[in-house]
């Protein structure tokens, strides 16, 4: 039997309650048109948070939730889609030989319960990714959470050392972590990172590291998880893990390799004894068997001898190198020498791509061709074993035939020539990088440089996010590149371009890493425009960090700049920034003054993002000085223009700031409202600093309406939210709601210990503003428990902070001067003796 549809049952349920729409609402803290949406049909896939209050409001049996459940079809536990299992693992190796005791010995390891850490070490070109990617495939259906694989670049020519922090950050956006929740610092992101496989069973590959330093902090701390590192190191000090040296192949295993590569059809009829000297010549290296055989194999009149003989002749010019180099780079030259010229140039010209990767349409503009004629030569080196695909139209090469390439480049090309295809490829990546960065933020398109002309085209967002998400390492390796090798426009293009989507992943290093290089080459060239854009970057970039005083300094800098070469999109951009910063130290006068300017400039020059943002911030202000008016008009502005630019980060923080000035006016059903329109535009566009605000404000809500079980829902949400991704600003706030909410429910002991680790938190921040309402907090725990003194304490303390930052006021209703000298003046009456004066109400109880 089919059951009811969901806007059937709800209104049942409700005139069963005997309740209004209305009524309804306000006992599950959510809006009335919320209500009206879900019961017209309007509204069909509410949130799981959403499903929660309504069956808590309604009092449903267990069964009845569960039809619930279904008919909305959601899930009451999580309210984020579950993400299918990881795969991303490269390709396996074709014609995988020999190596049966090591893959015994991994496979062994794949059958622990706890993790397990497994270190191959040997030589370069010997096969240790190989075994790893060969292993990992046979192992993978015992890790049902999925893999992970990550290049390290421990021992990759032209490219930096990968550093565990930015790992971690690529790592934990493949885990589901939205960027702008990946914690600032590399301890906080490790933990999350073990967090989320606590509970989890994952193959994780390691690829090319250079030291233990570098895996340490990639390391699972429990849980089911198998590690596979790779490293041409033996990492004798990861402790408890398994080291496995893996050496040249064993001869009969190499000849195997070699018949298995060229054919059994080229080898027929050679006496083993001449198979075993040609796997010899090759070191018994697979690399280098793979490349020789791969000659055999493309050369249909050449016999095994033959290839001997060429073995012999390119090895002889090669007496200063070790064997096994010499070994390797005597294949590699046969196999060079015997290309066609255009595919001599192609694998040339490939050295010069500093990134791990490239896919081609980036070839095509290296190479100055057509995709389609760079697809026909990447595939042909593929066949000659000079290329490898680990995913499907994405090209990369081995370490050691990288090293060849990048040296013949040299050799036998002009600095010229060198230099031309360089500026092709930046062009391309740069055009690229604009497209995708105006289909995904089109409202901030003016505050980008616009590229060379081209014909790069993003159809829609998610061929950006697709392109983005393939392509960042490789931008972010070239624009080092272009750092170190003179070319200061696509450096200072790259550094503004890719800063909004760095700054919103998380990854934050890599950003200041990028801004500081556009920053040295802008100095160089005496490119003051340049250098104004790295530094508001930086100031920005610094600001997520935390890192105030240093995003100051950045960015009054850059203020000077813009307004000393008249630059007002830039003086608009560090004045809003400024604001930004200077209200986090309560400095709420001198942060007015920057929006003020800031807006007053927008609006002059037509730059609409600017006004939102200067709008909010200023709004923000007025609120926090008590000047709600002024506050209501200009976030309700900024809610009009981020709906008609489609600013929905934007429209979420308008929503927010409306949302809290309601509710500091006890209009509860407007609050209740804008908080929850605020929190589906943040989870819809996985802001979760808008997420997390929305939490606490409806914790808030719930509390000052006497619903306590739905407020410590909403608080604990925030408070697991909020040290998932490492936010202490966030943290703070459902520290702090869950006291005055311990204190509303009389266990002033619990509220103590939550204001005290709310004040740790509000100190090790340097905010003075939430000092001053844990102040506050703590004083009425003490208070209720009788200990006069220290509540006078308290309150002395949170009156001397607002009068240092010359305000009555702070971001929190009941807490402010007059409030505090009234809780005084009491605590003077009772310890003299006089009769108390009437009782005030506790903050934010309305």
């Amino acid at each position: 039997m089919e059951e009811p549809a969901l806007s059937v049952l709800l209104r049942g349920w409700r005139e069963r309650a005997l309740l209004s729409q209305e009524q309804l609402a306000a006992r599950a803290g959510l809006s009335a048109r919320t209500i009206r949406r879900l019961e017209t049909g309007e509204l069909r896939r509410p949130r799981s948070a959403s499903i929660r209050l309504l069956a808590q409001a309604l009092d449903l049996a267990a069964a009845e939730l569960s039809i619930l459940v279904r008919a909305a079809g959601t899930d009451t536990h999580d309210p984020r889609p579950e993400r299918s299992a990881l795969r991303q693992l490269p390709a396996d190796v074709a014609a995988f030989v020999g190596r049966a005791r090591e893959l015994t010995l991994l496979e062994e390891a794949g059958d622990a319960a706890t993790v397990v850490i497994t270190a191959i070490d040997g030589m370069a070109g010997v096969g240790k990714t190989a075994l790893a990617v060969h292993a990992a495939h046979q192992l993978a259906c015992r890790f049902p959470d999925g893999d992970l694989f990550v290049d390290l670049h421990g021992y990759t020519q032209g490219m930096a050392v990968a550093e565990p922090a930015d790992t971690l950050a690529r790592m934990l956006g493949v885990l589901g972590v939205p960027g702008e929740s990946i914690p600032h610092h590399l301890d906080d992101r490790a933990a999350l990172y073990r967090s989320l496989l606590s509970d989890k069973k994952m193959l994780i590959v390691l690829d090319n590291a250079a030291d233990e330093a570098q895996v340490r902090p990639l390391l699972p701390g429990r849980g089911g998880c198998l590690v596979l590192i790779t490293s041409r190191r033996r990492l004798i000090g990861l402790d408890g893990a398994l080291t496995l040296s893996v050496d040249v192949m064993p001869p009969a295993d190499a000849i195997a390799l070699f018949t298995g590569t060229a054919g059994q059809e080229r080898v027929a009829g050679t006496p083993r004894e001449m198979l075993a000297e040609v796997v010899r010549r090759c070191g018994l290296l697979p690399l280098a068997i793979r490349l020789a055989a791969a000659r055999l194999k493309a050369h249909p009149a050449w016999t095994v001898d033959h290839l001997l003989e060429r073995l012999e002749e390119h090895e002889s010019r090669l007496g200063e190198l070790h064997a096994g180099q010499r070994s390797i780079t005597a294949a590699l030259d046969l196999s060079y020498r015997e290309l066609a010229i255009a595919e001599q140039r192609a694998y040339r010209f490939l050295g010069l791509h500093a990134g791990p990767d490239i896919a081609p349409d980036a070839a095509a503009a290296l190479l100055d061709t057509t995709v389609g004629q760079a697809s026909t030569l990447l595939d042909q080196l593929l066949e000659v074993h000079l290329l490898q695909e680990p995913i499907s139209g994405r090209y990369r090469f081995h370490d050691l035939i990288r090293t060849h390439a990048t040296a013949l480049t040299t050799e036998e090309e002009s600095e010229t020539e060198r230099r031309a295809a360089l500026t092709r490829l930046l062009d391309h990546y740069s055009q690229a990088a604009s497209a995708a960065m105006d289909r995904l933020y089109p409202y901030e398109a003016d505050m980008r440089p616009r590229p060379p002309s081209g014909i790069v085209s993003m159809p829609d967002e998610a061929a950006a996010t697709t392109w983005l998400e393939a392509e960042l390492s490789n931008l972010l390796a070239l624009a080092q590149h272009a750092a170190e090798h003179d070319f200061p426009e696509h450096i200072r293009h790259l550094s503004t371009t890719l800063h909004r989507c760095l700054r919103t992943r998380g990854r934050y290093a890599e950003a200041e890493t990028l801004h500081r290089q556009a920053l040295s080459a802008a100095r160089a060239a005496a490119d003051r425009l340049g250098e104004m854009e790295a530094l508001i970057a930086l100031g920005e970039i610094r600001h997520m960090q935390n890192r105030y005083e240093t995003a100051i300094e950045d960015t009054s800098y850059a203020l000077e700049i813009a307004r000393a070469i008249g630059r007002r999109p830039g003086e608009l951009r560090a004045l809003n920034t400024l604001g930004m910063l200077r209200a986090v130290h309560g400095q709420y006068v001198q942060s007015g003054e920057n929006f003020t300017k800031a807006l007053n400039i927008a609006r002059a020059v037509g730059h609409r993002t600017g006004e939102l943002d200067a709008l909010i911030g200023s709004g923000h202000i007025h609120r926090l000085m008590g000047r709600h008016e002024q506050a209501v008009d200009n976030l309700t502005r900024a809610l009009d223009i981020a709906g008609t630019i489609g600013h929905r980060t934007g429209e979420a923080r308008a929503l927010l700031g409306l949302g809290h000035i309601h509710l500091g006016r006890d209009e509860h059903e407007a609050a209740t409202d804008c908080f929850t329109r605020a929190g589906d535009l943040a989870r819809g566009t996985e802001h979760r600093l808008g997420e997390l605000d929305s939490l606490t404000a409806l914790g808030d809500l719930h509390r000052v309406q006497g619903r306590h079980e739905q407020a410590r829902t909403c608080y604990q949400r925030a408070l697991d939210l909020a040290r998932e991704i490492g936010n202490r600003n966030w943290e703070f706030e459902a520290v702090h709601g869950m006291g005055r909410l311990q204190h509303d429910a009389g266990h002033a002991d619990q509220a103590l210990d939550s204001h005290r680790q709310a004040l740790r938190l509000a100190t090790d921040l340097d905010q003075p503003g939430d000092q001053t309402r844990a102040h506050d907090g703590l004083a009425h725990a003490h208070a209720a428990l009788g200990r006069h003194d220290q509540a006078r304490h308290h309150w002395t303390q949170a009156l001397s902070i607002m009068t240092t930052l010359g305000t009555d006021h702070t971001d929190e209703q009941g807490v402010d001067v007059a409030s505090v000298r009234v809780h005084l003046a009491r605590l003077t009456a009772v310890n003299s003796g006089e009769s108390p004066a009437p009782r005030e109400p506790g903050p934010g109880s309305g």
